[in-house]
C-alpha cells in the first residue's frame, strides 16, 4: 500500500455480532467518499450478512471482493478484501497498514481477543497492528446487557486508546425509517475519522433541507 493510501485509507473489518448493516452502510460510505479500504470479513460475519440483508457474498475472498466493489461503485483497486488467514495483508503490518481501523460490528469476543493481545487471525492483528503504532481504532460492540467481563475489556481499551462507539442512535432527529437510525450511528463514526458527511442535520444547526 502506498504512503498516501496509508494515509487516506481505512480497515474496516466486520465480525459476527448482529447489526452488519452499519458495517455495510460504512463501506458504503467510505467508498463513495473516495476513501481506500482494506475489508476484513470474519466468516461468522458472513454467515450474519446472510442472515440479516438480502445481500449473497460469494464463497471466494476475490468474488466477494468484485461483487462489493460494483455493489457500491468502487473505483478500480480501491477496494481489498482479505479472508481471516491472508497474513501478507497490508493490515497485518506495521510498515503498510493504514493508520485507522473501525471494527463494525465488533462482537464481545473480539473485543476480549483484542484486549489479550492474542492476535490469532487476521482482524486481530490489524486491531492490534494499528494500536501499537498509535493509530485510531474504532470499535462498535453490538450486544445487551454489557458483562461485568466485557465492561473490564472496554475499559482496557479505551485506555489503550481505542475508541468504543456502541451502536446507539439518537431520536431526537425523529427518525421514521430503519435506514435512518442505522445512518445515524455511520455518522457518528466518520466523523470520527474526520470524514465529511451528510447522512444527518448536527445537533443545534438547521436541518439540511
Amino acid at each position: 500500500m502506498s504512503t498516501e493510501n496509508r494515509e487516506r485509507g481505512i480497515t474496516l473489518a466486520m465480525t459476527g455480532a448482529s447489526g452488519v448493516q452499519y458495517g455495510l452502510r460504512l463501506l458504503e460510505c467510505l467508498l463513495a467518499a473516495g476513501r481506500p479500504v482494506l475489508l476484513l470479513i470474519s466468516d461468522p460475519a458472513r454467515v450474519v450478512i446472510g442472515l440479516e440483508t438480502d445481500e449473497r457474498l460469494p464463497g471466494r475472498n476475490r468474488d466477494a471482493e468484485r461483487y462489493l466493489s460494483e455493489r457500491f461503485g468502487a473505483a478500480p483497486g480501491q477496494l481489498r478484501l482479505y479472508g481471516s488467514s491472508e497474513w501478507t495483508s497490508p493490515a497485518a503490518s506495521g510498515s503498510g497498514a493504514p493508520k485507522r481501523m473501525v471494527v463494525c460490528p465488533c462482537t464481545t469476543g473480539t473485543l476480549g481477543s483484542l484486549a489479550a493481545g492474542t492476535s490469532n487471525n487476521l482482524i486481530e492483528r490489524a486491531a492490534d497492528v494499528v494500536m501499537k503504532e498509535r493509530g485510531q481504532l474504532i470499535l462498535v460492540p453490538r450486544e445487551m446487557p454489557l458483562s461485568t467481563l466485557h465492561l473490564e475489556n472496554m475499559l482496557r481499551l479505551s485506555r489503550n486508546g481505542a475508541i468504543i462507539m456502541p451502536p446507539c442512535p439518537g431520536f431526537y432527529n425523529r427518525p421514521t425509517r430503519v435506514d435512518e437510525l442505522v445512518d445515524f450511528v455511520v455518522a457518528r463514526i466518520l466523523d470520527h475519522l474526520d470524514i465529511p458527511q451528510e447522512l444527518m442535520p448536527r445537533w443545534g444547526l438547521p436541518d439540511r433541507g
